[in-house]
């Protein structure tokens, strides 16, 4: 089972995601609205993947490049209600994986997560 930890302000949209992602088989171990929180529960925790609001991703903190230099193989989302082609090309170059919508539909959370550890495993080819 695919560890995950929830980063947002809102504690709405941490529970509504947590619900997403249980009921697609994750195991949320941990949950929180800050960076810093975020960067000390992928340490303790290991997750697969981190769902990272929009709004700790650009908070200035660098949050996703420390995960990504700590955690290389561990898979950052960014979740956020509104996205451009500007917010997405520098998330991208943070090192973010892929994008998550507000409001969350359960199919399309899951697939869009499905489909980026797919595509993650195929780039790394056989070991």
């Amino acid at each position: 089972m695919l560890k995950a930890v929830i980063i947002d302000s809102s504690a709405v949209s941490r529970g509504l995601l947590n619900t997403v992602l249980l009921d697609g088989g994750y195991n949320v171990v941990g949950q929180g609205h800050t960076s810093a929180l975020a960067y000390s529960l992928a340490l303790k925790h290991q997750p697969h993947i981190i769902c990272i609001a929009r709004e700790q991703v650009e908070d200035g903190n660098g949050v996703v490049e420390q995960l990504r230099a700590s955690l290389p193989k561990t898979l950052v989302f960014m979740v956020s209600g509104t996205l451009d082609a500007a917010a997405i090309q520098a998330a991208l170059a943070r090192g973010v994986h892929g994008f998550i919508v507000k409001p969350f539909k359960a199919e399309t959370v899951l697939r869009t997560i499905r489909n980026t550890v797919l595509a993650m495993v195929k780039r790394m080819g056989p070991q």
